[in-house]
Order: C-alpha cells, then structure tokens, then sequence
C-alpha cells in the first residue's frame, strides 16, 4: 500500500515500475466506460421510450443530464481529489457509477431513470480528473508521463467508438437496460485492485472544499454548457442567450471569489503560465473541431447515405483508430522533434483532413473515412501534448485540480463543437437527404 506523501518534480532518469503500467491499464478502464455512457444511450432510446413513455422533455433529460453533471462537476472533483485523495475519490466515484448503472438499468419510470443519469454524470465526473493528476505521481519520468497520457487519450477515443458497437449488440440480445450494465465488472474489478495497484496522493496543505465556489462553478458550466445545447438543437434564441450570459455572469463572480479565497477552488496563478494557457486554449479548439465534426460525421452518414446506427459506428472506426495510433506515437517523436513543432504539424495535417471533408458530397463515403483519418493523424498528438502540458505545468499537488481544468475545457469545446459545427453540417445533410435516397 502506498502512502500519503508529497511528490515533487523528478529528473528525466526516473522510471515507473511494472506495478505503475498495470495500473495504467486499470484506469484506462473507466475512462473508456466514461466515454462509452456519453454516447451508448442514443441506441437505446427508441426500446427505452416505449418500455417508460418519457414525455419529450423527460427524453431530453435522460439523454443530456449525464453530460450536463459531468462538465459541471469536473473543478470541484479535481481539486476535492487534491484535498481527500485521488486515489480514494476515485473508488468512491467507481462505487458510485457502479451501483448508479445499476439504478438505471432497473429504472421503472422516466423519472428513475433520470436520476439515475444525474448520478452517473456526478459519479462520472471523479473519474477523468482522477485518472489524469494520478498519473503525475505514478510516472515520475516527464517521457514516460507523456507516453501514459496517451493511453489516458485513447482510452476515451476508444470508448466512445466502441459505444455504439457494443450498444447494438446488447440490444440486439438484451433489453435496453443492459447498456449500463457493461460498467459493474470493470468498476468491480478497478475497487478490487485499485487500493494494490494505484498510489494515494493529497495535498496535505490543502483547506477545506468552498462549497460556494463549488455551487458557482456548477452553475456557471451548466448555464453555457446548456446555452450552448440549445443552440445545436434550435438555434440562437432568447432562451440559449440567456442562459449563456447568466453563465458568465456567474463565473466572473466565481473568479473574483477565488481572488479573495487564501485557498481557491481553482488557483489563478495557473494562468500567468503561458505554457498552460496556450495548452489549454488548443485543447479546447482541437476538442471543439474532433466533437464538432464526429457528430457532423454520424448525421451525415445516418440521415444522407441511411445506414444504421451500427453500421455507421463501423465506418467511424479507421479514424478512432488513426486517433489511437498518433496519440500513442506522439510521446516517441517528441524525443525527435520539438513540442510546439510537433503540435504545429499536428494541426497542419488536421486541416488538410479537414479540407478533404468539405468536399464530402451525397456519395462520397470514401473521401469522408480519408478526410476523418488524415483529421484524426492530426489531432492525436496535439491533444496529447497539449493535456501533457496542463498536466505538467502545474504544481504537484495542484494536478488535479489542472486536470479539472483540462476536462472542463474539453466538455466547452465540444458543446461548441457540436453547436456550432455540428447545426452548419446538419443543415446541408438533412437538405441533401432525399437526393441521396
């Protein structure tokens, strides 16, 4: 069992142990279950409205509230990770999620099945903040840290392509609640050995948890993340604008709350680093252009070539897989090439993917799965490099609250992604439908 302790930045020699790579492999696990919930429930909705005759606002709630709790909850999460322990946060949250499938799996009304949902996503949110800042203590070695996060990134690359796979073929066999329950064994198996295999690691300076600051940053998400949805659905009216300008409103209260605070749920200072910031800003942009035109990418191969939910999952595949291989490879050609040449390459090769995909036409499978490759060559290690550097640049025993940070980012970009490219690509796909057909 490992102790409490302080880590400090480790010289360049320093390796992690075979127990370290195990683990990585464990917390993989849960990330990818993470990802696969965001996206596995849209299979289900048709079985599920006709077994709990959901009202369409109840619908709606079912399918977005887990997102909505997850972006939310991420700032506090990861800075109650520093405080409590990572480690220990993370089995309360697998617990959690866990027996929160369960929940929803059995669910006998819309209303259950809702709540259910409210607590996955909050459930949810411990999980990628304290994967990600653990990883800072259990690869000490900055080129071995690199290489773990981008296994971190493949895991929810990964999970969100095999979503829709494995969804169908559950419900192929199974009734609609056995979607949730893929998540018990593998939440079985991280309690089993978690405590063995993952380090603890707190902040023992820390104070404790500002319950405001934590309601005002789940207020603030929510209303822009919201606001955001809104638009993708009906575009920019007065309700979505409320909602996001009270967001900002609400989160400048909360920054000039954690100017006051002698102990702040988010630390400010993390924002005179240039390095950070610049990390944090293509990591949103890189999430916004990856979610934007994956949900663009499904709409069209869905509602302009028809094909079914299934197969069009399988068609996604060559770029989750391209995604995975440059995610994976960005740690060895970082030893070759600079950072900030590597991130620049990277982002030069996903607009010429990116380029190809707005060629795409009514008949043109091939160039969309090329386009999506090229993009997704690009965009792999530009999001691994960039998570690194958020990661890395903050003070040991503020990595998770970085890591909150980092995923809050990544929810914004892809609800901006999925509202602003994914309404512009939806339009042309729903009008060229029929001509397909």
């Amino acid at each position: 069992m490992h102790q409490d302790h302080v880590a400090h930045p480790s010289p360049d020699h320093a390796k992690a142990d075979r127990r370290a790579w195990i683990g990585l492999a464990v917390i993989a696990l849960p990330c990818l279950l993470y990802s696969m919930d965001l996206t596995v429930l849209h299979l289900a909705t048709p079985a599920l409205t006709a077994d709990l005759q959901p009202t369409g606002s109840q619908l709606l709630w079912i399918l977005d509230i887990y997102g909505f709790l997850i972006a939310g909850s991420l700032l506090t999460m990861g800075t109650l990770g520093d405080r409590i322990g990572r480690r220990k946060l993370l089995l309360i949250g697998a617990a959690a999620f866990g027996l929160a499938s369960i929940f929803a799996a059995f669910a006998t009304s819309a209303e259950m099945l809702i709540v259910a949902r409210a607590l996955l996503g909050i459930a949810g949110a411990t999980l990628a903040p304290s994967t990600l800042s653990l990883l800072r203590t259990m690869f000490p070695g900055p080129a071995q840290f690199t290489a773990a996060i981008g296994v971190w990134v493949s895991s929810f690359s990964a999970g969100a392509a095999i979503g829709p796979l494995v969804g169908g073929l559950l419900l192929e066999r199974f009734w609609w609640g056995s979607v949730f329950l893929i998540s018990v064994p593998v939440m079985l198996l991280l309690l089993a050995v978690g405590p063995v295999l993952l380090p603890e690691y707190k902040d023992p300076t820390a104070g404790r948890l500002d319950l405001l600051s934590a309601a005002q940053s789940l207020a603030a998400v929510l209303l822009i993340i919201f606001g955001l949805k809104q638009i993708a659905v009906e575009g920019l009216g007065p309700v979505p604008a409320t909602a996001i300008v009270a967001g900002l409103l609400v989160g400048a209260w909360f920054i000039g709350r954690q100017r006051t605070l002698s102990d702040p749920l988010v630390d400010l200072a993390l924002f005179c680093n240039r390095a950070f910031n610049a990390s944090l800003a293509v990591y949103l942009l890189g999430i916004l252009f990856v979610f934007g035109l994956s949900y663009y990418t499904a709409q069209y191969l869905q509602l302009v070539l028809g094909l079914s939910p299934f197969n069009a999952g399988v068609w996604t595949i060559p770029g989750v897989i391209a995604f995975i291989v440059s995610s994976n490879l960005a740690p060895r050609i970082v030893r070759q090439i600079r950072p900030g040449y590597l991130v620049a390459g990277g982002l030069g090769l996903a607009a010429i993917g990116v380029g190809l995909l707005t060629q795409v036409d009514v008949a043109s499978l091939p160039l969309l799965v090329i386009g999506n490759v090229i993009m997704s060559l690009g965009f792999g290690p530009v999001i691994t490099l960039a998570t690194d550097v958020i990661v890395g640049s903050a003070p040991p025993e503020r990595a998770g609250a970085a890591s909150g940070l980092s995923e809050t980012s990544a929810e914004f970009g892809g609800a901006l992604g999925i509202a602003v490219l994914g309404s512009i690509g939806l339009e042309p796909a729903v009008a060229q439908a029929p001509a397909a057909a």
